[in-house]
């Protein structure tokens, strides 16, 4: 008789990615972040061609979207209130690729204000009522200085695949909220009040984008939890 038949199973070889997988909604998250921020530079790249002798060291963000000086206001307007909703759609989406922790809560919940105060600063233009328009954009400028250091320095751990975007992210919150205070002071000097006020914005715009970036070249799977390891 021969040899009966050897029912042992194999161990099939598996190969275990370096990099943690992410839920198929914070790709999603990804993409609505860097759709807001797109949009909105070109919308304020359009209003500024339209707006007669416009400035940019001279003139506030907001005057592109001041009804009664601004040709192309609901444009920016328009944008502006896109941003905010988009932006509070990705930051919710994208909130499970972060450490757990009251540093993810408070720092997204934060940078979550920020995109809803967004909204009422493209619904409120500055000449409607400048006071409302003021408040709105505080509330967009603080939080997402503050978020992004929240964020970057509990919710980003070092042995996870955040760390290369730690200091980065901690940076861009110091600049965003020390430009801040230097806006709020009027002693922005030759720079102008325009450039020290893009200043202030420019950090989170650029932050979405590096951070959508990243997420998206990462694996999509399902269902997502944070993942500790490289």
């Amino acid at each position: 008789m021969g040899e009966p038949p050897d029912f042992r199973w194999e161990q099939p070889s598996v190969t275990v990615s370096s990099r943690p997988l992410m839920h198929r909604t914070v790709h999603y998250g990804a993409i609505v972040l860097i759709g807001a921020v797109l949009q909105f530079i070109a919308a304020m790249i359009v209003a500024q061609f339209r707006y007669p002798n416009y400035s940019l060291a001279q003139n506030y963000i907001s005057d592109l979207g001041n009804t009664s000086l601004s040709p192309w206001y609901y444009v920016f307007d328009g944008s502006i209130a896109v941003l905010g909703i988009l932006t509070a759609i990705g930051i919710l989406l994208i909130w499970s690729s972060f450490a757990p922790g009251s540093a993810r809560a408070i720092g997204l919940l934060l940078l979550l204000l920020a995109g809803i105060a967004a909204i009422f600063v493209g619904a409120v233009p500055e000449n409607v009522n400048g006071t409302a328009h003021s408040i709105a954009s505080l509330l967009v400028f603080a939080p997402s200085g503050l978020g992004l250091l929240i964020v970057g320095s509990g919710a980003m751990p070092v042995r996870t695949h955040w760390a290369p975007f730690r200091a980065f992210t901690i940076v861009l919150g110091a600049v965003t909220l020390v430009a801040l205070m230097i806006f709020l002071l009027s002693l922005w000097g030759p720079l102008g009040p325009g450039t020290v006020e893009r200043i202030v914005v420019a950090p989170v715009l650029l932050w979405a984008l590096v951070i959508s970036t990243h997420l998206l070249r990462l694996p999509a799977r399902a269902p997502s939890r944070f993942v500790s390891g490289v």
